[in-house]
């Protein structure tokens, strides 16, 4: 056995005495046929929607183009960035301490940029069009063609990769992933631009964009590989191995760091939104401090999405599973509460608000309509049927030499 093949067998063998993998048992079957149904109906309010027309059935307007369904896309494809980037430490920047994360955590990576574009699909009116005319007649200039683009080059990566590592080619896996990262990291600071290149909306706008959505993905990252490592290892009925439990307190240790970071950005664009009262800018932070949406960002982005979490996992020394399980929970509904509100905040107040223009009332409003919810419920019950499914079709993602 070669050296690096040596030095890839991180992952020892695996403690089965609390009883053989469940994966095939009769609570599994339903879990996996509930949240099948439950995609299939979310892909049945999108379809219907198409047919109706979307303006019939969602909440969006004129006024507030972008809805849940935005958010619920950036939140998904956020995430397959973050496991990327994390898992890419192990098997791609060669840190044996993330080595037994690396194939659940790219399998989830696909599983959640496809759940993306399922919902993104059904809030486009015509999402075919996009696929035939992103070959046909690109727009070089365009952050969205650039954003469809980058994002179908890093799932083709991905895919390529993750075969690659059933295949236990972690040479070229190890290639493959790093096409991967760097795809990944191209398309998902594009997709910063796209809401920090926009001078109209005074509350994304900013060249940091970019940059705290590269940081907060990773965050993301580490929250889903706590919650769904911890998740399939109760699924499959399995006792965690060392080199596992080690893998996720390097996680979480890591998502220390990143919570800080993404703690620090948001301090400092709070600062900025009130400093000097800003036009556009400071209307927007005060609904977000103490307005319509203090609850959401108070309780939710800042207690459930960071400080609750980053509290758990100093106070556990990053070595309680089931804690770091409960504060990646956690930080998941945070961080799906932050898009949301990072995308319907930015466009509440009206454009001419500063030249007391108020025909529109001090504020735009905006509420998810049941299309929109059910179209959102299926793109997260196709993610969790996915990472079911993976369980059990790819054995736990356990591999001797990886």
């Amino acid at each position: 056995m070669s050296e690096i093949e040596n030095s890839q067998r991180v992952e020892a063998a695996i403690d089965t005495t609390a009883g053989l993998s469940i994966a095939g048992s009769l609570p599994y079957n339903i879990a996996i046929a509930v949240f099948g149904f439950l995609a299939a109906a979310g892909v049945a309010f999108g379809l219907h929607a198409m047919l109706v027309g979307q303006e019939h059935v969602y909440g969006v307007t004129r006024e507030i183009p972008w809805g849940l369904l935005i958010s619920t896309y950036v939140f998904f494809v956020v995430t397959s960035t973050g496991l990327c980037l994390v898992s890419s430490i192990g098997h791609v920047f060669g840190n044996q301490a993330f080595m037994p994360i690396a194939k659940r955590s790219v399998f989830l990576a696909i599983a959640t940029i496809i759940s993306g574009f399922l919902v993104i699909a059904f809030e486009i009116a015509n999402p075919w069009r996009m696929a035939i005319y992103n070959v046909i007649s690109p727009n070089l200039t365009s952050n969205i063609w650039w954003m469809g683009t980058l994002y179908g080059a890093y799932l083709f990566f991905m895919l390529i990769e993750f075969a690659l590592l059933q295949l236990n080619r972690h040479k070229l896996a190890g290639i493959m992933g790093l096409m991967g990262v760097v795809a990944g990291i191209a398309a998902h600071s594009n997709l910063g631009a796209v809401f920090g290149l926009l001078h109209a909306r005074e509350f994304w706008y900013g060249p940091y964009m970019p940059i705290y959505f590269i940081a907060s993905a990773m965050m993301s990252g580490c929250a889903a590989i706590l919650f769904f490592t911890y998740a399939a290892y109760k699924a499959n009925g399995w006792q965690m191995s060392e080199d596992m439990k080690k893998s996720l307190s390097a996680t979480g240790k890591l998502g220390i760091l990143l919570i800080s970071v993404i703690l620090f950005f948001t301090s400092w664009k709070t600062i900025a939104g009130i400093a000097g009262d800003p036009p556009g800018k400071a209307e927007a932070m005060a609904a977000l401090l103490k307005g319509e949406f203090a609850f959401n960002f108070w309780t939710g982005e800042i207690l459930l999405g960071m400080v609750i979490p980053l509290i758990m996992i100093l106070v556990t020394g990053a070595k309680n599973m089931k804690a770091m399980f409960l504060a990646g929970a956690m930080s998941m509904v945070g961080i799906f509460i932050m898009r949301y509100d990072l995308v319907v905040v930015g466009q509440i107040v009206p454009h001419l608000h500063e030249m007391n223009i108020t025909d529109f009332g001090h504020y735009f409003s905006y509420s998810p309509s049941l299309h929109e919810w059910m179209v959102t419920i299926g793109g997260l019950s196709l993610c969790a049927m996915l990472f079911l499914m993976g369980e059990r079709f790819f054995k736990g993602h356990v591999s001797e030499s990886h």
